[in-house]
């Protein structure tokens, strides 16, 4: 075994195998350990436009073209069908009332469709993690990295400038052996092993919920489509009706609404279902401690617990709890009717997280291990792909520089920043669950600032829209803060007039970035793809709409739309 390395990475879940091939095709040699193995159960599996843009490129910039299959689902089916991931052509959501079947309105006012992409070719992936950080690992391990599992960290020393690692396989207790590397990158998630090994103090998330989490996989749910009957007419009775017969008539949803990320929103949290292509379903919830407590999550031991691991409990609680949460949403329950467990439900006990530093002298965290806030619009992989992104421009230019521990520690400071605004955010969605248009309409900043984003990027303007979510966007960052600070008590149910005034406000506001067709009440909610509105937006990023368009026509990721 060669025991001096430049970079040792702690973890290879995706980010950690991510980050080791591109470090090894800057010419570093990179130890990868992992304390378990793969393929393994792992959540985080809702990939974005944004997410699959950072992929593509991340991939092209260090040349790792078997990356690029990844970044679409039509590419993935193509060339790696053995790998299972799901179909995601958007967001989903509709609005859950406790003890109260799913209701239609007429004006969709309780659902809420935002496509990302024009057709199933071009759509995002969810990530069977299982499949997909297996295949991460062997191409980390193609590139030369330096790979052990079942292997822990059992000593841990910096002796002039280099950390000297004593490492011990659980496969074989007695075999020991020991490497030195430059540099420690933490990838093992949150209060990850760094985490504990520096005994690194946590700082909480201002003015956020304290949130728990119940999930796993499943096999047999049912597809909303199938669940919720399409005729108002015959549904009136049990209100289980989506869209009636005249709405079907005058104009069909974007995508079909189970290929998404279908989320399930209520007073005091949100499901998630996330589909994969072998059956499987991946399905949780995510909530405050009130409402768990309200299902009896709470009372299973672990009241109090500020622990982040994840944990099984014991089956027969955490089933009992899953039923009590079901029997709470009949169009919920309807839906899992003949949902058989694929593996026991994980309750998460506290699932936000942040550390009060993220890295320091030879040493740093990636996104995923510094922080963990909500999978609410699948906002993990990208923060941790732009992480990965400026931790590699930091090798490029300044390893070996006597300035490197200072950019590292810079580094860190960025990587809590944008956790920081990214929680003001999903935080300021939880205050608004318990009325669907104020969280439909908030939803509107992710929209628009992702989608602006995304574009910004494709028209190399990424400059417009710094941080994640826009985060260094002082005109629509304000807007952002303004808005919540108009959000109305979460403790009552906002006046019509109320909701007016904070939709003219959100309008208002992503006014800036807006370039996607969002807000535009003529939608009712439905949002699809459509790069007429980028060009109409032109303006926005700086261009003219002929420059716009002309480049448009010339893409690959926009063959087929019309504009």
């Amino acid at each position: 075994m060669q025991k001096a390395y430049d970079i040792a990475v702690i973890g290879s879940g995706f980010s950690g195998a991510l980050f080791s091939m591109a470090a090894r095709r800057l010419g570093l040699s990179v130890l990868l350990l992992e304390r378990d193995t793969h393929p393994r159960f792992a959540i985080g599996e809702s990939t974005s436009p944004l997410t699959n843009l950072l992929i593509e490129e991340l991939a092209k910039r260090f040349d790792l073209p078997r990356l690029l299959p990844l970044t679409t689902y039509g590419a993935w089916q193509r060339e790696y069908p053995g790998i299972a991931c799901g179909l995601k052509r958007g967001f989903t959501y509709f609005e859950q009332c406790k003890d109260r079947p799913y209701r239609h309105s007429s004006d969709r006012s309780t659902q809420l469709l935002v496509a990302a992409s024009p057709d199933d070719d071009n759509a995002d992936t969810h990530w069977f993690r299982a499949d997909v950080d297996a295949f991460l690992v062997e191409e980390a391990i193609a590139t030369g990295a330096v790979y052990h599992d079942h292997t822990r960290i059992t000593e841990l020393e910096r002796i002039d400038n280099v950390w000297h690692l004593t490492l011990q396989s659980t496969k074989a207790e007695d075999q020991t052996f020991s490497a030195s590397a430059k540099l420690l990158i933490d990838a093992s998630g949150p209060r990850g092993f760094l985490s504990r090994r520096f005994d690194l103090p946590e700082s909480a998330f201002p003015d956020y919920p304290k949130t728990q989490a119940l999930y796993s996989h499943f096999t047999d749910v049912a597809r909303c489509e199938d669940t919720i009957d399409f005729d108002c007419t015959k549904s009136q009775n049990h209100g289980l009706a989506l869209f009636s017969a005249d709405a079907l008539a005058e104009d069909m949803p974007p995508y079909a609404v189970d290929d998404a990320a279908v989320h399930h929103v209520f007073d005091g949290g949100w499901m998630w279902l996330l589909r994969f292509n072998n059956g499987i379903t991946s399905a949780g919830f995510a909530c405050t401690d009130d409402f768990a407590r309200e299902i009896g999550l709470a009372r299973t031991g672990i009241e109090g617990s500020q622990s982040t691991d994840s944990i099984k409990g014991t089956t027969a609680e955490l089933e009992a709890v899953w039923s009590r949460f079901l029997k709470r949403f009949p169009s919920i329950e309807k839906q899992f009717a003949g949902a058989k467990l694929v593996r026991p439900l994980i309750h998460a006990p506290r699932l936000a997280y942040r550390t009060r530093q993220a890295a320091g002298a030879g040493w740093a965290m990636l996104p995923s291990a510094a922080a963990f806030i909500d999978p609410l619009f699948s906002t993990g992989f990208p923060l941790t792909l732009l992480g990965i992104g400026r931790l590699l421009s930091l090798l490029e230019s300044h390893w070996n520089c006597l300035d490197f521990d200072d950019r590292l520690r810079c580094y860190g400071e960025t990587t809590l920043a944008e956790a920081d605004s990214t929680a003001e955010f999903i935080g300021g969605c939880y205050r608004a669950m318990h009325s669907f248009p104020l969280f439909s309409a908030l939803s509107m900043f992710y929209f628009a600032a992702a989608s602006y984003s995304e574009m910004a990027r494709r028209f190399d303007r990424a400059h417009l829209a710094p941080g994640f979510l826009a985060a260094g966007h002082k005109e629509f960052r304000a807007g952002l803060t303004h808005c919540l600070s108009l959000l109305p008590d979460a403790n009552s149910a906002p006046s019509a007039q109320e909701i007016d005034r904070f939709v003219a406000a959100v309008v208002g506001h992503c006014a800036c970035l807006n370039i996607a067709g969002l807000c535009d009440p003529s939608k009712r909610n439905w949002y699809g793809v459509d790069l007429k509105d980028v060009v109409d937006g032109a303006e926005l990023l700086g261009m003219t709409p002929e420059q716009v368009r002309r480049i448009i026509a010339a893409a690959d990721w926009a063959a087929g739309c019309k504009i």
